[in-house]
């Protein structure tokens, strides 16, 4: 049977574990209900599988989920287009449940990383993330145009995902397509930067951003959310970042808000930021 609510209550979600096995969600209930006191090893007893998706999940909450309830999250894989993709194991027979990866291309599903020229990526290599296979949609209902141009010449459909492949068969997803930075002539992933960030003491997390700039063509503009007390300085930031990544992925601009724009599926709406800030550099 499912258990149905109305909304999302993170105390009634955790009340009701008790009588469920598997919870599905997306990151953003997952940091709710780690907030509840409720929330312990007891209340997961019965529990046999806790799934993330649709959204990044920070490793620290993917550990601290693994130290409170004694439950390692599976995180996958998947878009409207194409079902599920990709996922991490569920028997450890068949490999861990790496926290920041999304594991490996379910069974009949073919994917590859390709670079801007369409080439290959070598292992470890950021490239767009192209899948085929019979889970794959066809096409666009009535757009042949729109679906020409998701899809290569030899019929891999063009996710539009960014990300990579490891020496293991573990596949990351490090952001959009359209979310790429392009800065002076610099590739930008803001995925690595928010890596940098959301490992900085009192930061909670971050969005990275690209806004029209007149010389670089796009300014690297960081966004932060601090931790609960915390009160971390955009220039100290700043700095930490200088010694950490080259030059030209480092922002130059930041800023500390209360929350970060989100959608219902806890998506971050880096559009919205991106309108917000459109005149920063006055470009």
């Amino acid at each position: 049977k499912m258990i149905l609510m109305s909304k999302f209550a993170p105390h009634r979600v955790i009340a009701s574990l008790p009588e469920a096995t598997v919870f599905m969600g997306v990151p953003t209930l997952y940091v709710r209900m780690l907030a509840e006191a409720g929330l312990t090893r007891e209340a997961c007893r019965y529990m046999r599988l806790f799934i993330a998706g649709s959204a990044p999940l920070l490793i620290e909450i993917f550990k601290a989920w693994q130290e409170i309830t004694g439950h390692t999250i599976l995180e996958r894989y998947g878009m409207s287009e194409t079902v599920m993709l990709t996922s991490n194991p569920y028997h450890a027979t068949d490999g861990e449940r790496r926290g920041g990866t999304v594991g490996f291309p379910l069974p009949g599903v073919g994917l590859r990383v390709s670079d801007d020229k369409g080439q290959p990526c070598p292992t470890g290599e950021i490239g767009g993330i192209e899948v085929k296979g019979p889970n794959v949609f066809r096409g666009y209902w009535r757009m042949p145009e729109k679906t020409q141009e998701e899809f290569t010449a030899d019929g891999w459909f063009k996710t539009g995902d960014v990300g990579k492949v490891d020496e293991r068969g573990y596949v990351t997803i490090v952001g959009r397509s359209k979310d790429l930075i392009i800065t002076g002539g610099y590739n930008v992933y803001p995925a690595e930067i928010e890596g940098y960030l959301n490992d900085m003491p009192g930061v909670a997390e971050s969005a990275v951003i690209g806004v029209p700039h007149p010389d670089f063509g796009e300014g690297v503009v960081a966004v932060v959310v601090a931790r609960p007390g915390a009160s971390p300085e955009p220039a100290a930031l700043i700095a930490a970042l200088k010694g950490q990544i080259a030059n030209f992925k480092v922002p130059k601009h930041c800023f500390v808000v209360d929350a970060l724009p989100r959608n219902t599926m806890g998506k971050v709406q880096k559009n919205l930021l991106r309108e917000q800030h459109k005149g920063l550099f006055g470009g």
